[in-house]
This record gives structure tokens, C-alpha cells and sequence, in this order.
């Protein structure tokens, strides 16, 4: 692709403009209501909030048969886009959120290099606003925002929707929330390919930590051991933490302690029983009434109990519940998963071994839609020099 950046750059304005006029569009109404409600649920909707609301609804929400507005917007539009315009706009999937510092504010073509306290990495950033959109941004200063590729060939990035700046003063604050952020999400950092691998180390050996505490990678326990066994495994953690020698700085180095972090939700206390499971890829997850469904699949004459089978379909349905449960259930009861889910779906000839993984891709949709990250976070040495800095 031999286009100029700067063409480029002026062709996604217009492009954009497009976009965002098809996002609004009646029948994608309903859809945008709801998250621009539930953007202002806390207070005002103020135009930060509300652009980068919209902006992320046209670039990443997904309708329930896994397409996005841009991607409905790039097969619907007349006349058809040319190639070029098809990669451009596909590759602002590729959204990176995050807090930046900005790193160099001197470009003569009016791009500036941010710095993603997140990730680690740099990014040249232009506008489609013009050059001047940018000048607010001085070296030193933070900005909170997101930004896509100007075009999958090149190496520019482009803001996409709005920028919030914060003074270079406001650095240790900033830190935090960049922290936060990581720490919620830990997706977030996937880019940075070091920090990444380090992550999935740390969530190996915690994974190791647990297992010699609880005996299993998955046990199923009253609340009250749980919780006991949970705080003890955190404990364990946390000295080897504060004895180690890293290179940089976990997401566990500023958190609380050992009794808080193993602290169980209220309605989990209140359970018949708790299953932990603690998987090499979705690291460590906590799952309700878990002993009602592993005494069904080993007995599957429960099935004929409404309780049993209504428990069993509520992790079916609910599209917050990652398929690993079920299929560890299927793995310590393999004799007793046909007959559950015969029972269950009213298809006497349903088969785990040929439906199973069609049944999940089926009802667990958005979990197959997505790259699975680690469960931590690993920052980097700018945003951990950031959080000891005193405010």
C-alpha cells in the first residue's frame, strides 16, 4: 500500500463521519440508548463520555449474531468501499484504550507519540480533526483515551473519539487509575508481548500456589472452607511477593491484604457449596451451588429433579459463565453427561462427544469471539516509577 499517512489520515475523517451517522441510524437505536444510559447511569452524560460511548459501540459492540456496526457498515455501504477503505476501516477494531503520557509533542506533520502507561508501548498519534486538535497536548503532560490504526499497513495510530488531557502534575493519580484499569481488565496489556508472557507466568505459578494449598486445580468446598483455604493460598502469595525480585511490578504489589483479597462475595457465603477452579488458560473462577451440579452429572436420574436441571440450565444460559465449568463436569463425569443433557435439552439423541462443543459455541458465543488473556497484570517500569512517586 503506497497511500500517503497524511491521505489517509483526511480519507478516515470522512469515513468516520459515515460511520458514526450508520451507527445512529433507527434501527441500531434501541442498542445505543441503552449503553449511552448506562454510560450516564452515575451522574451527566457529559460529550467525553458520550462520544467515546458511541465511538466504542460502532467499533466493538457485537449484535447477537457476532457482527459489529462497522463491519454491517462496511458490507452495506453504496458505493462498495475499495479495498483500501475495507482494510482501513476493519483495522480500527484493533482499539487500544488506555491512560497515555505524551512522550514527544514536536512532530512537524502533526502526529504526537504517546506513551500507553498500560502496555508499555509507544504509539505516533494523528488526528482527522487537523493537526491543531492535538496542540492541547504538551511533552509531559497524561491524556486519557482511545486510539485505532490510520490503516493495518502503516505504523500511525488515530485517535478515535475524544481525548481527555490531565496536567504532568497529575501523574501519580493518573498512575492509579492506569493500575486500576489493568488490573480490571488485563487484556489490555496483550500488545506488549513481554508483558504479556510475564503475566501468564505469574498466573502459572499462582495457579501451582493453589494447587498445593487445595490439593486440586478444582475443588468444591462449604463457603466457610472456601473462604479459610482462599485467604491462607493469598496469604502464601503475598510473602513470596514481597520476597521476590522482579523486574517490575505486578498488579498484586498495591493490593490489599491476604483476608481481603480471599474475601468471597456475601451471596457466595451463602451457598450450599462453592467450586473453585483454577484453569491453566481462565485462571482462578468461583462458581455457585457447584456440588448440585457435579452430584448430577455423577447421578444423572437427578435430572428428573427441577432443581437440579433449572441450576443446570442457568449456567447454560448465562452468558457472563465461560464453557469451562461444563466441560469439567463432562471431564469427572463422562458416563453421566448424555443423559443430563438429554434430559435437559429434550433431545433424546444429543451426544457430548458429537453436539457438545457445537451446544457451547451455540449458547456461549462471546467466549469463542475472543483471544484468552491472562488473569493478571504485569505493569511497566514508567507506570510502576509513576506509583512510588509520593502525590
Amino acid at each position: 500500500m503506497s497511500t500517503p499517512v497524511t491521505k489517509l489520515v483526511s480519507l478516515s475523517g470522512e469515513l468516520k463521519g459515515e460511520l458514526v451517522e450508520f451507527a445512529q441510524q433507527p434501527c441500531f437505536g434501541r442498542h445505543l440508548t441503552a449503553r449511552l444510559r448506562a454510560a450516564g447511569s452515575s451522574g451527566l452524560l457529559d460529550e467525553g463520555v458520550a462520544v467515546r460511548t458511541v465511538d466504542h459501540f460502532a467499533l466493538q459492540h457485537r449484535f447477537h449474531d457476532g457482527t459489529t456496526v462497522v463491519e454491517r457498515f462496511v458490507a452495506q455501504r453504496r458505493p462498495p468501499l475499495t479495498a483500501d477503505e475495507r482494510a482501513m476501516l476493519l483495522g480500527w477494531r484493533n482499539v487500544v484504550e488506555g491512560l497515555f503520557e505524551v512522550y514527544r509533542a514536536d512532530g512537524l506533520d502533526g502526529t504526537v507519540v504517546l506513551h500507553n502507561l498500560i502496555d508499555d508501548l509507544h504509539y505516533p498519534v494523528c488526528s482527522n480533526m487537523g493537526s491543531e486538535a492535538l496542540t492541547v497536548l504538551e511533552q509531559g503532560m497524561f491524556t486519557y483515551g482511545r486510539i485505532v490504526p490510520v490503516h493495518p499497513a502503516t505504523g500511525h495510530w488515530l485517535v478515535s473519539g475524544y481525548l481527555s488531557p490531565y496536567p504532568q502534575s497529575s501523574g501519580p493519580d493518573v498512575a492509579q487509575a492506569a493500575l486500576q484499569m489493568a488490573t480490571a481488565n488485563p487484556s489490555l496489556l496483550h500488545r506488549n508481548s513481554d508483558l504479556s508472557r510475564r503475566a501468564w507466568q505469574m498466573q502459572a505459578e499462582d495457579r501451582a500456589a493453589f494447587i498445593e494449598v487445595f490439593g486440586s486445580d478444582l475443588v468444591i468446598l462449604a463457603p466457610a472452607t472456601a473462604q479459610e483455604q482462599l485467604t491462607e493460598h493469598h496469604r502464601r502469595r503475598l510473602e513470596a511477593t514481597a520476597s521476590a525480585e522482579t523486574g517490575g511490578m505486578s498488579a498484586a504489589d498495591s493490593s490489599p491484604g491476604a483476608e481481603e483479597l480471599g474475601r468471597l462475595p456475601e451471596d457466595y457465603m451463602q451457598a450450599d457449596s462453592i467450586g473453585l477452579i483454577y484453569d491453566e488458560a481462565e485462571g482462578l473462577n468461583y462458581y455457585l451451588d457447584f456440588g448440585r451440579l457435579d452430584t448430577l452429572f455423577a447421578d444423572p436420574a437427578l435430572a428428573g429433579d427441577h432443581t437440579h436441571i433449572a441450576h443446570l440450565r442457568a449456567y447454560l444460559s448465562d452468558d457472563t459463565v465461560s464453557p469451562l465449568p461444563l466441560r469439567r463436569l463432562v471431564q469427572r463425569h463422562p458416563d453421566g453427561a448424555d443423559a443430563v443433557f438429554r434430559t435437559l435439552l429434550r433431545k433424546p439423541g444429543f451426544s457430548w462427544t458429537h453436539d457438545g462443543e457445537d451446544l457451547l459455541r451455540s449458547r456461549k458465543k462471546s467466549f469463542f469471539q475472543h483471544e484468552t488473556v491472562p488473569s493478571f497484570s504485569v505493569v511497566g517500569e514508567r507506570l510502576a516509577e509513576l506509583l512510588r512517586t509520593p502525590h
